[in-house]
């Protein structure tokens, strides 16, 4: 049987996203227009909809895994994004290229910056098959932002980090806004920033669980 994936879209925002209190009109016709199916392996299409994280790299070598977002998680920090048609978006994090065609259907023009060689090479070909013209998908260490094309009216991180360095809070424009969780687990913390007349400042928004960023991880220090 051939999936209906235009159906499967339709329940996802139904039955995942509109029951956690995503009401913005112009996410939920991202999530209804975007097709999640394009963004994962030929094996996990038929999955592709379920109200979980799916695995796009596996842990191999020592390169900790990478995921793909749930619908609703993502749905959630795009909404407090508030994403306009004017932003100029960097996308950290992009994985395979979903959210960043979400981002293209909500903003003038998005920024996909991704360092994992596998996962950048099949973000830039479905971006480019599904004529996401608004895109430019960019292959360098994520906890160094991308500055070249900077400042940005939004930054968004996709997954949860320890720490977000100085260098990425810079990229942000007057008036930007930097989404992220930060934490582990039920405990860990929606956050948005919003930078000021040059400063910046926090607000706490919602619990979240979200697979984190390796790059963004503390690393154990010694204890004796």
């Amino acid at each position: 049987m051939v999936a209906d994936f235009a159906e499967l879209r339709r329940k996802m925002v139904d039955n995942q996203i509109r029951t956690v209190d995503v009401t913005d009109l112009s996410v939920l016709e991202a999530f209804l227009t975007v097709s999640r199916e394009d963004f994962v392996s030929e094996d996990m299409k038929v999955l592709s909809y379920l109200d979980t994280d799916i695995v796009l790299f596996p842990v191999q070598d020592g390169v900790p895994a990478r995921y793909l977002m749930k619908p609703a998680s993502l749905a959630k920090l795009l909404q407090l994004a508030a994403v306009k048609s004017s932003d100029v978006v960097l996308d950290i994090g992009a994985n395979s290229g979903y959210c960043a065609a979400l981002l293209a259907k909500l903003a003038g023009s998005v920024i996909a910056l991704e360092s994992n060689k596998s996962l950048f090479e099949r973000a830039l070909e479905a971006l480019e098959r599904n004529q996401y013209d608004n895109v430019v998908v960019v292959h360098g260490p994520l906890e160094q932002g991308y500055a070249v094309e900077g400042p940005y009216d939004v930054i968004f991180i996709e997954g949860s980090v320890d720490f977000i360095p100085q260098g990425i809070f810079d990229q942000m424009k007057d008036c930007g806004r930097l989404v992220v969780v930060e934490g582990y687990g039920n405990a860990a913390v929606a956050q948005i920033y919003i930078k000021e007349d040059g400063i910046i400042s926090a607000r706490r928004a919602f619990n979240l669980a979200v697979k984190p960023i390796p790059c963004f991880l503390k690393t154990p220090g010694f204890v004796f």
